[in-house]
C-alpha cells in the first residue's frame, strides 16, 4: 500500500493517539471530527503528548516538530477521497460505524484500507455497509495509543489475505506488535478483558476486598500493569458498560452481564477517569483515592 494520505474520523481519545502514531510513523495524516471542539481538543493532547515525550528525552524537537508538520484537521469527511487509510475511531454504535463506512467506501480511492478501531463490534457487519469488504480491517488500537505496543488485527471473512498482510505492515511502521484473530464477539482481548473486569467489579460489590487491593493482587500476584478497576476507570465505564452489553447480547454467558455495581456507576455519571470519578477518584490524571459511591450495593 502506497500510503501518502491517512485519515482518521474521530478525534477522542483513541482517534487522536492513532493520528498520533501515524503522523509519528512519517504519514500525512488527517484527524476528522464533526464537533470542532472535540477536534481542538484532540490536537491540543497530540501536542501535549509530543511536548511531554521531548521532556521525558523519549522524542526530538525536530522529531517532534515533523510530527505536528504532518498533522492536518478538519470537520469534514470530505478529506476521504484523497485518502489511502481511513481508520474509524467513533462511538461503539453500530448504525454510526456503518453510515461512515458506507461513504467512506463511496469516496476513497480504489485499492485504499478501510479500518475500524472497534473494540468489540462486528467487523463483519461493518464490512457489509461497503462494496468492498475484502479491503474492510479491524485495527484494535490501545489505550494510551502512543504507549502501549498492542495492534489487534481483526479479519472478517472476506478480508483478504493482502488487507491482513498490509495490516500487519502498519503496524511495524507504527513500532507495535500485532496479533491476528478472526472476527468474533469481542475478539481476544475485549472478551478476556471485559470477563476479568466483571468478575474485579462482582467482588467488590461483595464486599471480597477494596478496589486498590484487588488492583494490587492481579499486579503483583500475576504482573498485570495495571489492575482491573483502575484500567476499567481509564477506558472508561460508559465504554466497559456498553461492550459487556453487546457480549452478553452475543454469548449469553454470565460472566458478560454487566455488574450491577457498573451500571450505578455510569447512571450516577461516574465513569472514570474523564469524569473524575469511577471506581477510583482522579485528579489532574491520577487517582487519589477510592470512590465512596463505588461500594458493595445495597
Amino acid at each position: 500500500m502506497q500510503l501518502k494520505q491517512a485519515v482518521v474520523v474521530g478525534a477522542g481519545t483513541m482517534g487522536h493517539g492513532i493520528a498520533q502514531v501515524l503522523c509519528q510513523a512519517g504519514h500525512r495524516t488527517t484527524l476528522v471530527d464533526l464537533n470542532a471542539e472535540v477536534l481542538a481538543a484532540g490536537q491540543k493532547k497530540i501536542e501535549e503528548n509530543l511536548a511531554l515525550g521531548v521532556k521525558k528525552g523519549k522524542v526530538s524537537e525536530a522529531d517532534r516538530d515533523a510530527a505536528l508538520a504532518r498533522l492536518a484537521t478538519s470537520t469534514s469527511t470530505a478529506v476521504l477521497s484523497s485518502a489511502q487509510l481511513f481508520v474509524e475511531a467513533i462511538p461503539e454504535r453500530m448504525e454510526l460505524k456503518k453510515q461512515l463506512f458506507a461513504e467512506a467506501d463511496r469516496l476513497m480511492p480504489e485499492g485504499s484500507l478501510l479500518a475500524s478501531n472497534t473494540s468489540s463490534l462486528s467487523i463483519t457487519e461493518i464490512a457489509a455497509a461497503t462494496k468492498r469488504p475484502d479491503r474492510v480491517v479491524g485495527l484494535h488500537f490501545f489505550n494510551p495509543v502512543h504507549i502501549m505496543k498492542l495492534l489487534e488485527i481483526v479479519r472478517g471473512p472476506l478480508t483478504s489475505g493482502d488487507t491482513v498482510d498490509e495490516a500487519k505492515e502498519l503496524a511495524g511502521r507504527l513500532g507495535k506488535t500485532a496479533i491476528v484473530v478472526n472476527d468474533a464477539p469481542g475478539f481476544a482481548t475485549s472478551r478476556l478483558g471485559i470477563c476479568l473486569g466483571n468478575e474485579a467489579m462482582r467482588m467488590l460489590e461483595e464486599g471480597v476486598a477494596s478496589a486498590a487491593d484487588i488492583d494490587q493482587a492481579m499486579k503483583l500476584g500475576y504482573g498485570h500493569p495495571m489492575g482491573p478497576l483502575a484500567l476499567s476507570d481509564l477506558v472508561g465505564l460508559d465504554v466497559r458498560c456498553a461492550i459487556s452489553e453487546g457480549l452478553f447480547a452475543e454469548l449469553g454467558t454470565d460472566g458478560f452481564r454487566p455488574p450491577r455495581l457498573l451500571k450505578r456507576l455510569v447512571k450516577l455519571g461516574h465513569l472514570g477517569r474523564k469524569s473524575g470519578r469511577g471506581f477510583y477518584v482522579w485528579e489532574n490524571g491520577e487517582i487519589v483515592g477510592e470512590n465512596p459511591a463505588a461500594r458493595r450495593s445495597t
